[in-house]
This record gives structure tokens, C-alpha cells and sequence, in this order.
């Protein structure tokens, strides 16, 4: 009886050898290369911001919207897909059923790897590019979160519950000033009479300078562009109206610092953010609880 089995012999051993060998040292250096990249990509944008209002604005509207990312990767979106308004790695589309259009171009991110201890003694994360795509960029077709208007007085009352201050109404506020915080007397005293928007606005600048203030060194000055940009960024992530907002010039401040300084300023700005708007999402989501019991109950 014949056999064939050289037959499956030849073509594995053919398929084998135009596979090329792995390179271990050109793929380090590869991923060595990439990484290199995604950090100078990270102070060039930042470094543009310093003296770009306009570009200043798009990261933090970007920030806004991605508020679990940190600046690094907030700034990486920045530069490459500033539109962009939810992101996954082909791997996670794929697992919903959606897939990438063809010629679409991947947006490199960071994402935090495997931990390592530095020569002082101290545990350092190596941080990885990784490549995602927004939803634009697929085939689809929830292109956009619905919309959710929130109840006004809920809203306000979301920023009040959990502040590291007391508030309070004040009849006797100096012109053009709708809320103050008063570090003295850990209180923001805010004008009576103002509009759900306007209070908002002025009430989240003035929490910014309250979470800002960690005891002595505090002053004003120091953190009034960073209260105005978490303000921006609360209005934004709450659907409140922000063309009062103007970001045409920047500050003497930051377009003098140094782009590592810089960048830190950026982290003190989203960390304020996310420490406001953690307290208004817990208070909403014990809200939308009670809403959920109640009409259990009166089932």
C-alpha cells in the first residue's frame, strides 16, 4: 500500500521554514523604541498646552470624558484622537461583536504592567503601550451615550453632601463674586438669589480651592487656575453649560513652568476632579437607590 504521510511531512517542514525566528533582542528593542515614543509624544503635547489655550481646552475636554484615565493617557488621546469618546483594544471589541473598519489607525495608550523595585529600594510599574480604537472608528452604530439631564437641586445637592467644608448663604458678597471660599473658617459662603447653573459653576470653583487646601501653605493665588480648570471639568462631566469658561490665553504661571512641573499640575487638577466628582456620584447613586426602593415598595 502506498504512503503518503511524507506528503504532511514536506509541508509541515515548508510552512516551518518560512516562519522567521524569533528575535528576543529586536523585539526589546522594538518595544524599547515604542515606549520611547509614547513618553516624548506624552511632554510634546503637554509641553504645546503650556502656551495653547485652545489645546489646553481639548485635553480637558477630554478629561472630562475619560476621568478614570490618568493625564498621561488623557494627554495620549489628546494628541492623537481628541474626538475620541470610548476606547477598547481590538480584543475587547471583538468580544461585543463589533470590529475595527479597515484602515483605521490604533491609538497608543499606556497601560500599567508588571511592578519592579527601582536601586533606592522602591517598587516602580512598568507602563506599557497598548493600542485601542474608539468607537468611530468601528462599525457601531452607539456612537454616543444618551444624554441624562439631572434634576437641578439634586445636581447641587450632590456637590454640598459630602464637602470637606461648611456652606453657607451670604447676604453681604463683594460685586461680580457669586461664592468664596474662606480658608480661616473652612466656609464657602455663596450669594443668595443665583440660578441653579451659576451657583454651580461658582460653588465648584470654590470646593476646588476647599479640597486644595490641605492646612498650612495654602494660598489662593496657588490654586486659582487649577479651581477654574476643575470647575470647567465638573461643568462638563454634568452636562452644566461652560461658554462662560474662557481658556483663549493661558496663565503667565504655566506657560513658565517646567514641562515635569507642568504635567503635576495636571495631576493636581484630575485628582481634585475625581475626588468632587467621586462624592457627587456616590451621593446620586444613594439617591437613584432610594428612587429604586420606594418603587419596589409600591409594587
Amino acid at each position: 500500500m502506498p504512503n503518503f504521510d511524507d506528503l504532511f511531512r514536506e509541508q509541515a517542514e515548508s510552512e516551518a521554514a518560512e516562519l522567521p525566528a524569533f528575535d528576543e533582542a529586536e523585539f526589546r528593542e522594538r518595544k524599547q523604541k515604542e515606549r520611547e515614543d509614547t513618553f516624548a509624544l506624552i511632554d510634546s503635547t503637554a509641553e504645546a498646552m503650556k502656551t495653547d489655550g485652545e489645546l489646553f481646552q481639548t485635553f480637558l475636554d477630554v478629561q472630562s470624558r475619560f476621568d478614570r484615565y490618568s493625564v498621561s493617557n488623557a494627554l495620549l488621546v489628546t494628541a492623537q484622537n481628541p474626538e475620541a469618546t470610548k476606547l477598547n483594544d481590538f480584543d475587547t471589541w471583538k468580544k461585543a461583536n463589533v470590529s475595527i473598519k479597515s484602515g483605521e489607525t490604533a491609538i497608543t495608550i499606556l497601560k500599567a504592567g508588571k511592578e519592579f523595585e527601582r536601586t533606592d529600594g522602591t517598587v516602580g510599574v512598568y507602563y506599557n503601550p497598548t493600542k485601542v480604537f474608539d468607537i468611530s472608528q468601528t462599525n457601531s452604530r452607539l456612537r454616543t451615550s444618551p444624554t441624562v439631564t439631572r434634576d437641578e437641586r439634586l445636581l447641587l445637592k450632590s456637590l454640598i453632601t459630602h464637602a470637606p467644608c461648611k456652606m453657607e448663604i451670604s447676604e453681604q458678597m463683594a460685586d461680580q463674586i457669586n461664592a468664596v471660599y474662606r480658608p480661616q473658617e473652612k466656609t464657602i459662603y455663596v450669594r443668595q438669589g443665583l440660578d441653579a447653573p451659576t451657583i454651580f459653576k461658582a460653588l465648584s470653583q470654590e470646593l476646588a480651592h476647599a479640597h486644595m487646601d490641605s492646612g498650612e501653605g495654602y494660598r489662593r493665588s496657588d490654586c486659582a487656575n487649577a479651581a477654574y480648570c476643575v470647575s470647567y471639568l465638573l461643568c462638563k462631566r454634568y452636562g452644566v453649560a461652560t461658554d462662560t469658561f474662557n481658556f483663549s490665553s493661558m496663565p503667565e504661571q504655566y506657560k513658565t513652568m517646567e514641562t515635569k512641573d507642568f504635567r503635576q499640575e495636571l495631576s493636581r487638577i484630575r485628582e481634585t476632579f475625581k475626588e468632587i466628582s467621586v462624592d457627587m456620584g456616590r451621593f446620586l447613586e444613594d439617591q437613584e437607590r432610594s428612587k429604586r426602593e420606594r418603587s419596589d415598595d409600591a409594587r
